[in-house]
């Protein structure tokens, strides 16, 4: 383990890749695997319990940070963090109007389709989110490439409230067909 350096480091120090929001997801999965045949508690099995515990505590890191920056959204995240911006989902609700009002037109659209058992309503509405979601991810990207933090993380609570309300379309497709 003397080519990983601090268990504080970044994901992406972690990993020898740039601190950016596009990620190579090929360069990503070479550089988890690397870091993971490095720090497997199998190699280690014949090694004391202080050893043993810094490979749990490196394996468990580094598939933390996998499953980080494996996810956009996540990824975006921790990008905004590294740059010190709380997202605040949980506190900061405040979006912009049209915004609001798409929210509430999926709202309606899919207590439509649920009342009327129309699961092909819900697939469109799905598609059509899937959709909303490539094109806000690419801004996203824009966003966090120039800098501009606090529009980013506007976009990150936006893409949130989708993949929020693409889970309730799931859930009721599920509910319909089964």
């Amino acid at each position: 383990m003397a080519s990983l350096s601090s268990l504080s480091d970044s994901h992406f120090v972690l990993f020898g890749l740039p601190e950016q929001f596009a990620l190579d997801a090929g360069a990503l999965d070479h550089a988890y695997r690397t870091v993971q045949s490095q720090v497997h508690p199998d190699r280690f099995a014949a090694a004391g319990d202080a050893q043993k515990r810094v490979a749990m505590q490196w394996a468990t890191r580094a598939n933390e940070a996998y499953q980080t920056l494996r996810d956009p959204l996540k990824r975006a995240i921790y990008l905004l963090h590294l740059r010190g911006i709380d997202v605040g989902a949980e506190n900061n609700t405040a979006m912009e109007p049209a915004f609001l009002m798409q929210q509430m037109e999926w709202r309606e659209a899919i207590e439509d389709a649920v009342g009327a058992k129309n699961v092909g309503a819900l697939d469109t509405l799905a598609a059509e989110l899937r959709d909303e979601t490539r094109a806000r991810f690419a801004k996203l990207a824009a966003l966090l490439d120039s800098g501009s933090n606090q529009p980013a993380a506007e976009a990150v609570r936006q893409l949130m409230f989708i993949e929020r309300v693409g889970g309730e379309i799931d859930t009721q497709i599920e509910r319909l067909e089964g």
